[in-house]
Order: C-alpha cells, then structure tokens, then sequence
C-alpha cells in the first residue's frame, strides 16, 4: 500500500472522482433552466458524494471502513438512472410553457434535453472506482 501524509493513493484517487463528481452535479442541477425535482434529486445526490469526497481525505475516512466503494457504486448507479430518465423520460420531462404552440417547441420550453454527456462519463468514472475501491480494499 503506497501512502503519503497517512492517505492511501486509492483514498486519494477515489476522494478525486467524488467531489469532481459531487461538484459537477450541483453545478447541472442548479444552472438548468428551472428547479426540477430531478434537479433537487442531482442537487442532493452531489453533496452527498461531494461530502463523501472530503471525508475520504479525512482520518474520518476509516470510520467508513469497506462502504466506501460499495458507496461509489451507489451514486455511480444513482446518477446513471438519472441520466436515463433524463433521455428516455417521455411525457414526463416535455413541458410546454405555452408559447410556442407545439409541445416541448415554444422558445422557453423545458423540453426534454436528453442525457448529459458530462454526466455520464463522471458517473461511468465513478462507478469504475466504486468497483476498484470494492474489489481492492487492500489501499483503503
């Protein structure tokens, strides 16, 4: 186990991936058009993963003891289903303002924009650390 200042690299490489993730998420979440609940439910879901990053930079980090990967794998999945409601979510996601005439068409529609690229390359990162952080507990 390679450690530096009493962090694993693994802690490090994983605390990395959470609050990239975690702060790429509340940033989506709040510069959207509007406050959905998808929005809140990204919102929250990326303070926790962000608080999840800083804890494992902290001593705090052995309270969490095998979760943690277990954890990754958690909001990796979280964000993923996300990401697929978002792009195959239906009449759910087109709203129509009235503006435009059509549905999902008016100028400030909050028509279904689809998965967000971003989003799914960071939750696909987070959940390969989630697997990593499992099945190597050894630099945790």
């Amino acid at each position: 186990m390679d450690e530096s200042d009493g962090v694993s690299t693994m802690r490090l490489y994983g605390a990395t991936v959470a609050l990239v993730s975690g702060l790429y998420s509340g940033y989506v979440a709040v510069t959207g058009m509007a406050m959905t609940l998808g929005a809140w439910f990204m919102l929250g879901v990326g303070v926790v993963v962000f608080a999840h990053g800083v804890v494992l930079l902290t001593p705090a980090a052995d309270s969490l003891g095998d979760a943690s990967g277990p954890l990754m794998l958690v909001y990796a999945a979280l964000m993923l289903l996300n990401q697929l409601r978002m792009q195959f979510g239906g009449a759910a996601g087109m709203v129509n303002d009235g503006m435009g005439g059509g549905m999902g068409t008016g100028m400030n529609s909050t028509a279904t924009m689809g998965a967000d690229p971003g989003m799914v390359a960071i939750a696909a990162l987070m959940l390969a650390s989630g697997v990593i952080m499992t099945v190597r507990n050894d630099g945790m």
